[in-house]
């Protein structure tokens, strides 16, 4: 644990201002009544005959419509031979020559033909469909490989939890508000989180994460602020970055010239490190500040679920990295910034810096600051249910 400096500010634009309270970028207004939730083809038809055959309704050998039937064709292809009451009778003159008899060789050849024929049409057409399959295969690879979101869908959270009211199915979940698909869903509170035109809700299995760009528009941020820094709190957050270098913040709090608190990554020493940094004093000076850091993990690429606490009676804050504590320090009281929650982003010195490179999902805020043990237990899954979030998003 050590007392930072600030890192080198990164002027990014302001966000544009729009409807919906302090600080909320412009979004599609959501439509409807309450909260997040605004009131709210028959199939085509299948082709004529079977697979290989062609349309019309009849299969091969069969008549189409309009032909008189074969009687000597069977419905495979071949024919069948004909019988004593088909064939030609001899005429009652002795005289002339019976009536010649089919010529049973070339009836052969010609369903043999039929029968190669219709072979060839399946074999045809299991080859397109395992090639289809095969075109299709790639996509969702690339679809779910293709950006830089990276392993953060390879190993979803331990601390998955169900929706409030106990549904447990995952196609019960939806991650933005009804309607407005810029609005995280808030699943334990009622407090959205309006996405920026550069941080964007991508998949996650059969859940979501937000990716970000690293660019300046790569944030998200609530109506109104959303931690209450003059009491205990924790956040907890499945980080995923893909910033090389430079200062990537994933959460914090507070629009005006400095902010309340907040996490992400900082280079230390040369190198990236995971940091938790509050402000105590007013107008961000560097000496006013306290961080917790947590050196000698790899952080580039690397999923990792993060964790921050403070507790206002001990007067600490204290940053745990996969359950486990890497470090604590004593601070005064944190200073209130005004503004909302920041996802992607933090303001130091009136500017905006540490745009979000990467992926982000499972963001809670609870009202009580975590113990070492709870940590533990919140990252094997254990912690129990009587302890709840207050507000949470993108949960997986």
């Amino acid at each position: 644990m050590t007392d930072a400096v600030n890192p080198p500010s990164n002027p990014q634009p302001e966000p544009a201002p729009g409807p919906g309270g302090y600080g909320f970028p412009p979004g599609p207004p959501a439509q409807g009544g309450g909260y997040g939730f605004p009131p709210g083809p028959s199939a085509p038809g299948s082709g004529q005959g079977g697979y290989g055959y062609p349309s019309g309704g009849a299969g091969y050998g069969y008549p189409q419509p309009g032909q008189q039937p074969n009687p000597y064709q069977q419905a495979s292809g071949g024919q069948w031979p004909p019988t004593q009451a088909d064939l030609p009778t001899q005429d009652a003159h002795p005289a002339l020559s019976p009536t010649p008899q089919p010529d049973w060789e070339a009836m052969a050849d010609r369903s043999a033909a039929e029968r190669r024929k219709k072979r060839l049409w399946m074999l045809g057409g299991g080859v397109t469909v395992l090639a289809l399959l095969a075109g299709g295969g790639t996509f969702f690879l690339l679809g779910r490989n293709g950006d830089d979101s990276g392993g953060a869908d390879a190993q979803p959270s331990a601390t998955a939890e169900p929706e409030p009211g106990g549904s447990k199915s995952p196609a019960a979940y939806t991650a933005t508000v009804e309607g407005d698909a810029t609005l995280l869903r808030d699943s334990y509170g009622k407090t959205g989180i309006r996405l920026g035109p550069d941080l964007q809700v991508g998949p996650l299995g059969k859940r979501f994460q937000i990716v970000g760009k690293g660019t300046g528009n790569s944030y998200a941020q609530s109506a109104e602020p959303v931690v209450d820094v003059t009491k205990s709190f924790t956040l907890t957050a499945r980080v995923y970055s893909s910033g090389a270098k430079g200062s990537r913040i994933a959460i914090s709090q507070g629009d005006g010239e400095s902010f309340s608190f907040e996490l992400g990554v900082n280079e230390v020493n040369g190198k990236q490190a995971w940091i938790f940094r509050v402000q105590t004093g007013d107008k961000g000076a560097a000496a006013t500040t306290r961080t917790v850091t947590a050196e000698g993990v790899t952080v580039f690429k690397t999923p990792t679920m993060l964790m921050a606490t403070y507790d206002a009676e001990k007067k600490n804050i204290a940053l745990y990295v996969e359950g486990k504590k890497a470090g604590e320090t004593p601070v005064p009281p944190i200073w209130q910034a005004p503004g909302p929650l920041q996802l992607g982003r933090s303001k130091h010195h009136n500017i905006w810096t540490g745009p979000w490179q990467g992926a982000l999902h499972n963001i809670k805020v609870y009202d009580t600051a975590f113990t070492p043990e709870q940590a533990a237990a919140y990252k094997e899954g254990k912690l129990g249910p009587e302890t709840k979030p207050a507000h949470a998003w993108l949960l997986t």
